[in-house]
């Protein structure tokens, strides 16, 4: 690991259909085996059932689902003297948005229901209306840091 400078940030290219980076991102993390466009498939079939569904924009259910799912502080495992400690940190905005992005797929994955589409499209819903597996996830995670905001001054 190189101690002179950091890399680079690499940003992937927007997706075709929203032009946007954060949905491509997305995509990316929905992917498995490097299967893009079924990944591209499952996304936009399930941004059009939310757009039936909610009868407004998707992308707008989108990102007010990413938003409610965004933690703003986490606790990561500090060892010091010879006990580990969970320390509260602050989650910087782009990690806040890959852990939302990561926990809404996962929480669909988990879900009982005929195809990923479905699964995602009540998932994203339920995102947005603050209810759901990846909203509990950020609560709980909220919860734990302020459990233990006492040892916030082992913080690096």
């Amino acid at each position: 690991m190189s101690r002179r400078s950091k890399p680079a940030k690499r940003i992937p290219a927007p997706d075709p259909i929203y032009n946007s980076v954060d949905i491509a991102k997305f995509i990316n993390r929905l992917m498995k085996k490097g299967k893009k466009s079924v990944a591209q498939r499952i996304f936009y079939t399930t941004m059009e059932q939310v757009q039936q569904k909610v009868k407004s924009e998707p992308i707008e259910t989108f990102k007010k689902a990413i938003t409610n799912a965004t933690p703003l502080i986490e606790v990561k495992a500090r060892r010091i003297g010879g006990s580990t400690y969970q320390v509260p940190i602050d989650v910087k905005p782009e990690r806040g948005t890959a852990l939302a992005s990561q926990w809404i797929i996962e929480a669909a994955r988990k879900r009982s229901g005929k195809s990923m589409i479905e699964k995602l499209t009540n998932e994203i819903m339920d995102a947005s209306n603050s209810t759901g597996s990846a909203v509990k996830k950020k609560e709980d995670t909220h919860k734990m840091a302020e459990a233990n905001k006492a040892f916030v001054h082992y913080r690096y």
